[in-house]
């Protein structure tokens, strides 16, 4: 059975937004400052899709045709007419159609549901568990080596769906890496997907800890 097809603002972005991960978002773009007027008018529901070449300001970008739904949360507005913002992914998203950028971008776009996995939940879980530990390593490394990542003690949902989604969103991985892992078929292509990153990943860190410290510059 195919999804709706529903009509949304968009703010394409660099970055990968996944259901369950928070977006703040500082908004000064005139025309961006229309779009959260409206929001805040209606529903607050909009599109967050990756700029895949280009850049946020201006236009005449090229957007990922996978993206998520985001449901702004809270809204804060400087006096010179800048707005703060607190959005939260709910649900994936495929643009079907891109509408003119006039006032804003908008996309007609429907709500991308989860493949069922083809494991037992016993089995589901126990891959689940195992990708979590993974990724928790990873993270320890990175803050051995300063990259920036969230703490390797962060919780996440016991529920493999929603789990491997906010796992992906923990992940330090590259945009381009996350926007793969977005547009994962289920749990179970997610969890593939993204324990081929980690592995790389986490090798590349093992290897500049092995390396040891750049040396002092002389002088």
């Amino acid at each position: 059975m195919e999804s709706p097809q529903t009509e949304l603002p968009m703010f394409p972005l660099g970055m990968v937004l996944f259901p369950t991960q928070l977006l703040p978002l500082h908004v000064f773009e005139p025309r961006y400052r229309e779009m959260t007027r409206d929001l805040l008018a209606g529903d607050g529901r909009f599109g967050v899709v990756l700029i895949e070449r280009g850049s946020e300001v201006g236009g005449g970008d090229t957007r990922s045709g996978y993206g998520c739904v985001a449901q702004l949360v809270q809204a804060q507005q400087a006096a010179d007419g800048r707005y703060a913002l607190m959005a939260i992914g709910v649900e994936r998203l495929r643009v079907q159609q891109w509408l003119p950028d006039d006032p804003y971008p908008r996309a007609i776009v429907e709500i991308v549901e989860d493949v069922p996995s083809d494991k037992t939940p016993s089995a589901l879980d126990d891959r689940f568990r195992a990708s979590t530990s993974m990724l928790r390593r990873v993270l320890a490394l990175a803050a051995e080596v300063g990259q920036p990542a969230p703490a390797s003690t962060i919780e996440f949902s016991d529920d493999p769906r929603t789990g491997s989604l906010q796992l992906c969103a923990a992940a330090p991985l590259g945009p381009f890496d996350r926007q793969r892992l977005l547009a994962a078929s289920g749990a179970d292509e997610r969890l593939d997907l993204l324990d081929a990153f980690l592995t790389e990943t986490q090798a590349f860190y093992e290897a500049r800890i092995a390396m040891g410290p750049p040396p002092e510059p002389d002088g």
